[in-house]
């Protein structure tokens, strides 16, 4: 059943991402969060892995809008290639370095699983990283609402 149901998810992605730089832009922010999701499961100390938790959940909400604007940019600049659309390239860039703040937000967490001993700090690092993600969606969602939308 779950390979059918990622056929389909697949065709739907398809459909509304298409299959060029939106599609690319949203796919890699999904394996950020993946990643992310995937150092967690290696956090021995309790304390830390809650706030690791909650941090993975607050990206996690950031999907949805993600999937929001690389839809709408796929709507109003179709790409089945990497060329970046003139009149999108903010909305572009800021998706991009959203994806590379993802992953090395999740570095962060990464190293922080590795470190021995006691985190003095807890994950205030990895909070600031996953802060710029944040501002980075936000710059976005920003770009793409005051581009005027073709007729």
């Amino acid at each position: 059943m779950a390979f059918f149901a990622a056929a389909r998810q697949g065709r739907k992605d398809d459909a509304e991402l298409g299959k060029g730089l939106w599609r690319r832009a949203h796919d890699r922010f999904l394996r950020g969060l993946d990643r992310f999701h995937q150092v967690l499961e290696g956090v021995e100390d309790d304390a830390l892995y809650a706030e690791l938790v909650e941090i993975a959940n607050d990206l996690a909400g950031l999907a949805v809008r993600v999937r929001m604007v690389c839809v709408e940019a796929q709507l109003r600049s179709p790409s089945d290639g990497l060329d970046i659309p003139g009149a999108l390239a903010g909305v572009h860039r800021s998706l991009s370095k959203a994806g590379n703040s993802l992953a090395t937000t999740a570095e962060a967490a990464a190293m922080l699983r590795l470190a021995v001993g006691p985190v003095p700090v807890g994950a205030a690092s990895v909070r600031r990283r996953a802060e710029s993600v944040f501002e980075q969606i936000a710059d976005a969602e920003r770009r793409l609402a005051e581009q005027p939308q073709e007729s």
